[in-house]
This record gives structure tokens, sequence and C-alpha cells, in this order.
């Protein structure tokens, strides 16, 4: 198991590695310049220009540029921001975490609360009314796109009906439609994964045997059935935490919702470089902890899966 964690570890490094290298390659070949954002509409000599791209080493290569920020990134230090000039980039990231974080809690816990229920009650009452309902509903939860949705529904509930907030992370309405909107895609996914694996353990003999036992059917669940669907759903639940991470991005910024995702869609239209690959480095991170976690959680879920 040791040297398991450890391959991965490695491996997660390479990886983080690698993204990182290529976002500050797409940077590079991006049009405009943090100097052309500095100066904006201000008139200045090229001497100037040179002086402002000595300090932020942008006169140097490419390669320079990226193993100065490596080597700092070693030592935690993610470097200032430009445009908010003196502001270190770790502290900017640590304010928006905060938001990010409550956002992305909120919508995976509604979506577990609602969707293995909803999954595991729909595969018991197979060809149901509720069976085939909760299917087309979650067929439509996956083609609805979230941006498009999210749009819809600041339309119905803060323009005609006024109820909630449009925008803003204040308060707890402010957070209804975000989360609801994070949480649509996941829920419909986990609905169908949890069916899915509810009905193929259902069909399996020692819950057959079980039955012939004579055990009530909630025992049946609890006992033979919820344990063993869990482990497809726990495969996918790492990745998608990835997927959530991403949708977050998009949200926030329909949502003028204050968190790590609005400051890295800012901090690409004003050519931040420094936050840009912070939040990048970040997310990166976390999917690759998350994805380790969720392998390990194989053998705990399931004691026939070993790692090796």
């Amino acid at each position: 198991m040791l040297a398991y964690v450890i391959q991965r570890v490695l491996q997660g490094i390479v990886v983080i590695f690698l993204v990182s290298f290529a976002t500050f390659a797409i940077l590079q070949l991006a049009p405009g310049s943090p100097v052309d954002i500095l100066i904006g509409e201000a008139q200045v000599s090229q001497a100037q220009i040179d002086a402002i791209e000595r300090k932020w080493g942008l006169d140097k290569p490419w390669y320079v540029q990226y193993g100065t920020w490596l080597g700092n990134v070693v030592q935690l230090d993610f470097g200032q921001s430009v445009i908010r000039t003196g502001t270190p980039v770790s502290q900017m990231v640590m304010e928006a975490a905060p938001a990010t974080l409550r956002l992305n809690a909120m919508s995976l816990g509604l979506s577990l609360l609602v969707a293995l229920p909803l999954g595991i009650f729909a595969a018991v009452r197979r060809h149901s009314f509720f069976d085939y309902a909760s299917t087309f509903g979650s067929t439509l939860g996956v083609a609805v796109p979230n941006y498009w949705l999210g749009l819809m529904l600041i339309i119905l509930f803060s323009l005609w009906l006024g109820w909630l907030p449009s925008y803003g992370s204040d308060g707890w309405r402010s957070a209804i439609l975000p989360v609801s909107v994070l949480a649509a895609e996941e829920m419909a996914i986990l609905a169908r994964l949890s069916r899915g694996a509810t009905l193929e353990v259902l069909n399996q003999d020692h819950v057959t045997t079980a039955r012939a036992k004579g055990l009530s059917r909630g025992a049946v669940l609890r006992r033979h059935v919820v344990r063993n669907a869990l482990l497809p759903i726990v495969t996918v639940l790492g990745y998608r935490i990835a997927f959530i991470l991403s949708g977050t991005i998009v949200i926030e910024t329909i949502f003028s919702w204050s968190g790590i995702g609005r400051l890295f869609i800012d901090s690409i239209y004003r050519l931040d470089y420094q936050v840009v690959q912070a939040i990048v480095l970040l997310l990166a991170t976390i999917v690759v902890v998350v994805n380790l976690l969720t392998d390990l959680a194989y053998a705990y879920i399931d004691p026939r899966i070993r790692l090796r």
C-alpha cells in the first residue's frame, strides 16, 4: 500500500508540473502583455516600459521566467500580483478560497443528499412512474448546460419573481441559485449512476440468498445492496469534484460570486499571469489529491480490492 501511495504521489507531481508548464506556455502565446494593462492609456517612454519589464522579469526569456516562478513555488512563494501591485498572490487566493469552498461543499452535499436516495429508490421501484420520471429528469439535467440554466434561473427568480438576488455572495439567499445550478448536473449524473449500480447489485446471488433467508427489504438494502453499490459511485465522485471546480469558474462569473473562479477569469482578462498560474496549480493539486483519495477509498468500501 505504501509503495502504491508513493508511486501515485510521484505521478501526481509530474502531472502538476506538466499542467503548470502548459499553462505558462499558453499564457506566453496569448496576445497582449501585463505591461499594456499597467500603463493603460498613459503616455510613457520606451525607457519606462523597459524599466517596468525589468521589475517584473518580463524582459527575460520565457523559460527563464518559468524557472524563476517554479523555484519560488517550491519555496511556497507565489509572487505578487501585477495588477494589484504589492499584494501577494497567496493572499488573493486565500481571500477568494472560502467562498469557492462554501459553494462547492453546499453543491456536493445537496447532490449526494438528493441523488443517492433518488437513484436507489428508482432502482427498487424499477419500471414504475417514479423510475421513469427520475430517469427523464436525470437525462434533462445532464443535457442542459449549466450556464444556460443559470441565466434562466436569474430571469425567473430574480427578474420576474424578485425572490432571490441575481449576483453577490453575501447571505444564504444569494447562494441558492448558484448552488442549485452547480448541483443540478451532479444530481443527474449521480442519480443515474446510483440507479444502475443498485440494479446490478439487486440481481446478484448474495442478495437473492439474503431474501431467501427471510430478511426484510430494508435490511437487504442496508446490509447487502447500498454498501456494494457505493463502489462505482465513489469511483466517479472523485472525478466529478474536478468538474464541479471547473463549473465553479463559469457559475461564479455568471452570479458575480467572489471566489476563485471569478478571480481566475478576472486575472485572465487583465493578464495577471502570477495569479492565473497559482490558481491553475491549486486546482491541479486538488484534482490529483482527490483522485488519490478516491483510489484509496476502494479498498475500504470493497475488501475484495487490494491496491498493489
